[in-house]
């Protein structure tokens, strides 16, 4: 759906985005991650049409981004973007019918929006009312309700209790089930996990890493494995593995270990099996958080 070709973008003596170029699929949810000044809303801000790169170019649907694609895109902000005198239906109905929907239509959108997510009874207090969670609801109400074929959220849980958080990210999955594209801009790591099929992560203006989340955790697999057991042996000394960390457990015992060449998990059983009782062996998968923390400090 997206294609982002080679962008480049200068403030100043300020490079925020260095010949930076990603994919992304229809239909999928892409992680756009970076630390902060690394170069992430710039590049929303591109697509978005807020600003325009220095070099590069934007591939929308096929074509070259432009400004009868605004309609078809989404954007929720990190920032608050609403008017905090005015009512929130009035607010809600204003910015809709910017997109393109006529009265009529938008109401009972609306009306539909604000049903489901339990905000009824909210169309008449002003937004310098709401919390900064029920404020994040209205905008998200705002960047769905003209059924965009993609929608980018800038850290959308912000400001969310749990219940919220998970409110907003069932919505999210059902959109994406129907086959709208999302990018999804958050720092944080466990969301990604959940709801991302691909991801890039940007750093001081350049890309250092992208493809399919699953693929990239396998990437960095490093045969390390955590076995919990009972009995009395020791095994810190082993000629299959490296211990790196040991413990008390309920049961027994826990050693996180790295595999020496050549050995596999099946060879540890081996050994350790007619020793001890094994209750746990599970292989540890760096998760997108220690991904994100090693490539960043490179």
């Amino acid at each position: 759906m997206l294609s982002v070709k080679n962008i480049v973008k200068q403030y100043a003596t300020h490079r925020a985005l260095d010949d930076v170029s990603l994919e992304v699929e229809q239909g999928k949810i892409f992680g756009l991650l970076g630390p902060n000044g690394a170069g992430k809303t710039s590049l929303i801000r591109i697509i978005t049409q807020i600003t325009a790169p220095d070099s590069g170019e934007v591939i929308f649907n096929g074509q070259k981004l432009n400004s009868n694609h605004i309609n078809q895109i989404g954007y929720l902000p990190e920032e608050r973007g609403l008017y905090k005198k005015m009512e929130i239906g009035e607010q809600v109905l204003y910015l809709s019918k910017l997109k393109g929907l006529s009265t009529s239509e938008a109401t009972k959108r609306i009306k539909f929006w604000f049903e489901k997510l339990d905000m009824a009874t909210w169309w008449n207090k002003k937004v310098e009312d709401l919390s900064k969670g029920m404020q994040q609801k209205v905008q998200f109400v705002a960047t769905v309700l003209h059924n965009p074929e993609l929608i980018i959220l800038d850290e959308p849980f912000s400001g969310f209790d749990p219940v919220n958080a998970d409110l907003i990210k069932n919505e999210i999955l059902e959109l994406n089930a129907k086959g709208t594209t999302f990018i999804f801009s958050t720092h944080r790591m466990e969301s990604v996990e959940e709801l991302c099929d691909n991801i890039a992560l940007i750093d001081k203006s350049k890309k250092i890493l992208d493809g399919a989340v699953d693929d990239i955790k396998a990437s960095y697999r490093n045969n390390t494995y955590v076995i919990e057991y009972a009995g009395d042996t020791d095994f810190t000394n082993n000629a299959l593995f490296d211990v790196l960390e040991t413990s008390d457990v309920k049961d027994g015992k826990c050693l996180k270990f790295k595999l020496k060449e050549s050995y596999t998990a099946n060879d540890v059983l081996s050994e350790m099996l007619p020793k001890v009782r094994i209750n746990r062996l599970a292989e540890v998968i760096p998760s997108m958080n220690d991904i994100f923390i090693e490539r960043v400090k490179k």
